[in-house]
C-alpha cells in the first residue's frame, strides 16, 4: 500500500519428529524471546450467510514456521484460512496478500474477500467508529481462502531484528511467501487444489514474483493471479516529468474530476483515454508548445482536471508534482490514492503536498485494530503482541535488486515474470483490477502492459477491470460487489459461458 539479492538461510521445514523441527523446538523453549507471544493456532467454526444459501466453513488463524540450516526457526509467517466444510472435488484455494512494502492483509481481508467486511459509516470515510458486518460478497462463496501476513507485518515476525532484514528483500520476500504456501498446501493435503494469488498494490507485483518462486523452487503451478490496483513497472511509479508516464495516468486524474462534478460516465473516460494516449502524450514528448496550441492544451487540461490553467501552464502540462494540491481548489489537498478525495490542507502555505496521506493514513487505519479484535474474539487467536498493519521500517529497508529505493525501485517489473507464466502454463490466466481514480497506481499502466503483451499469451487470458474509485476502491460497496461478481466469473469461467 505505501508502495515506494543476498539469500535469507532457511530451508524447507522437515516433518515432525525430525532432528531439525525437534531441535528448534527445543531451542524455542530455551529462548523464547518474540515467538513466545504468538500463541498456538486455533481453529473455530462459522457460517458464511450469503443471502440465498448458508456455507458452514472453519476458520484457523495460526503460523506456518520457516526453519534455517541450523534447524532454528527463522520467522514465524500469521495465516488466517477459510476452508468450506464439505468441499467438493476442485475447490479453488486462493493465498492473498497486501503490499507496501510493509502493508499486513488486514486490507484485502476486510475490506474484500473475508467472510467479515468493515464498513466506515454513511459517509464512508469514518475510521473512528468502524462496523464489521457479515460480508454477502465474500469470495469464499467460490473459493477457500488464506490471507498471509509477509515477515514483519501483523504477527508475523522474523527470530532477530537481523534476520528480519534477510526477509525485506523482493527475491526473498517471494520465497518466503512461496515457502508458507507450499508448507500450508501440503499440510492440509491440498495439493489437488486450483491454486490462485491475489495481491494489492506491492502485492500484484509480489503475487508475480511468489508465482515464479513457487514454480521454480517449490515445483507447484498457480492456476491464476488476481492483481487488485497493482505496482508492475518501477518505470511509470512517479516519474512525474515522463511524457508516456503522464499520459497513462491522465485519465485517472479526469476520472477524479468527473467524480467531484458528479458528471462521470464511460464515454467521458473513453475521451480522456484517447486524448491522453494522443495529443497530450505528443505534447509533452515534443518541444514546449507555445501560442494558440499551447493555450488549447492547458485549457483543455484544465477543464479534464479541475486545475488552474496557469498552473499547468508553468509545469508545461505535467501534472504528477502539483496535482496533489491543485485539483480540489484552494485550502484542499487530494490523496493519489484517490484523486476524488480530498481534505482541508494542513500546510497551504507549502507549494507541494505534505499531509499525511488523507486515505491510507486516515479512515483505512482501522483495518488493524478491527482485525486485531476480530482476531482474538471471534477467531480465538488471543496475544498480547499487537498488530502491525502498515510498517514503516519494512518500506525503508526494502531492498529492490540490491538497493534501496530510488533507481533500485524504478527497474522493478513485474511483466517479464506474467510473460513467463503464461507463456509455460497454458491455462494460467491474469485478471487485473483497478479504480478509475486512483492516481499512484494508475490502471493505464496497467492497460499498457497488457496491451504490448504477445497476443498469443493474452488473448482470452489476461483482462482488465476497471470499477469507481480509487486504489481501495473496494471501500465503496457497488464497486466490491462488482468485482466479487467479476473474480466469480474468472474462477468459474464455464458457469458463465
Amino acid at each position: 500500500m505505501l508502495l515506494v539479492f543476498s539469500t535469507p538461510a532457511w530451508s524447507q521445514e522437515p516433518p515432525p519428529g525430525h532432528g531439525e523441527a525437534e531441535s528448534a523446538q527445543e531451542n524455542e523453549r530455551a529462548s523464547p524471546g518474540i515467538f513466545s507471544l504468538i500463541p498456538a493456532d486455533s481453529s473455530t467454526d462459522h457460517v458464511l450467510k450469503t443471502g440465498d444459501t448458508d456455507l458452514p466453513y472453519t476458520a484457523t488463524a495460526g503460523t506456518l514456521d520457516l526453519i534455517g540450516q541450523d534447524g532454528n526457526r527463522t520467522a514465524k509467517i500469521f495465516y488466517t484460512a477459510y476452508v468450506a466444510k464439505d468441499r467438493k472435488p476442485g475447490r479453488p484455494l486462493t493465498f492473498a496478500f497486501n503490499g507496501g512494502p510493509g502493508a499486513a492483509s488486514a486490507y484485502l481481508h476486510m475490506g474484500l474477500v473475508g467472510p467479515k467486511v468493515l464498513e466506515f459509516g454513511e459517509t464512508g470515510d469514518n475510521g473512528t467508529t468502524p462496523v464489521l458486518k457479515d460480508n454477502p460478497d465474500s469470495w469464499l462463496a467460490f473459493s477457500d481462502l488464506v490471507l498471509i501476513d509477509p515477515v514483519g507485518t501483523g504477527w508475523s515476525r522474523a527470530a532477530s531484528d537481523e534476520a528480519a532484514g534477510n526477509f525485506y528483500k523482493v527475491r526473498q520476500d517471494a520465497e518466503s511467501l512461496a515457502k508458507a504456501i507450499a508448507l500450508y498446501t501440503q499440510r492440509n493435503d491440498r495439493l489437488d487444489a486450483p491454486k490462485y494469488l491475489l495481491g494489492e498494490s506491492y502485492g500484484g507485483f509480489r503475487a508475480a514474483k511468489v508465482a515464479a518462486a513457487l514454480k521454480d523452487s517449490q515445483s507447484m503451478l498457480v492456476s491464476g493471479i488476481v492483481m487488485l490496483s497493482p505496482f508492475l513497472e518501477g518505470r511509470f511509479l512517479g516519474n512525474s516529468d515522463d511524457p508516456l508516464s503522464a499520459a497513462l495516468q491522465l485519465p485517472s486524474l479526469a476520472a477524479a474530476e468527473m467524480e467531484r462534478r458528479g458528471t462521470f460516465t464511460p464515454g467521458g473516460m473513453k475521451e480522456a483515454e484517447s486524448f491522453a494516449m494522443g495529443t497530450y502524450l505528443t505534447s509533452l514528448a515534443g518541444p514546449r508548445p507555445g501560442g494558440n496550441a499551447a493555450d488549447g492544451l492547458y485549457s483543455r487540461l484544465a477543464g479534464m482536471t479541475g486545475m488552474p490553467k496557469d498552473a499547468i501552464a508553468r509545469t508545461r502540462g505535467f501534472l504528477g508534482d502539483i496535482y496533489a494540491k491543485q485539483m480540489a481548489g484552494a485550502g484542499k489537498v487530494v490523496s493519489p490514492y484517490d484523486a476524488s478525495y480530498a481534505v482541508p490542507d494542513a500546510y497551504p502555505e507549502a507549494p507541494y503536498s505534505q499531509n499525511d496521506d488523507p486515505i491510507l493514513d486516515g479512515y483505512t487505519r482501522a483495518y488493524g485494530s478491527a482485525f486485531a479484535a476480530y482476531a482474538r474474539n471471534d477467531l480465538g487467536f488471543k496475544t498480547e503482541m499487537t498488530y502491525s498493519l502498515l510498517n514503516t521500517d519494512v518500506n525503508r529497508r526494502w531492498e529492490w535488486n540490491g538497493n534501496r529505493g530510488g533507481d533500485a525501485r524504478a527497474l522493478a517489473s513485474a511483466s517479464t515474470d506474467l510473460r513467463d507464466l503464461l507463456s509455460v502454463i497454458p491455462s494460467f490466466r491474469l485478471m487485473i483490477a483497478h479504480g478509475y481514480s486512483d492516481a499512484l497506481t494508475p490502471y493505464g499502466v496497467s492497460r499498457y502492459v497488457i496491451d504490448h503483451m504477445p497476443p498469443e499469451l493474452a488473448n482470452g487470458r489476461a483482462s482488465l477491470k476497471v470499477y469507481r474509485g480509487g486504489h481501495m476502491f473496494y471501500t465503496r460497496i457497488p464497486s466490491r460487489q462488482a468485482m466479487a461478481a467479476d473474480a466469480r466469473a474468472f474462477y468459474e469461467p464455464k458457469a458463465t459461458e
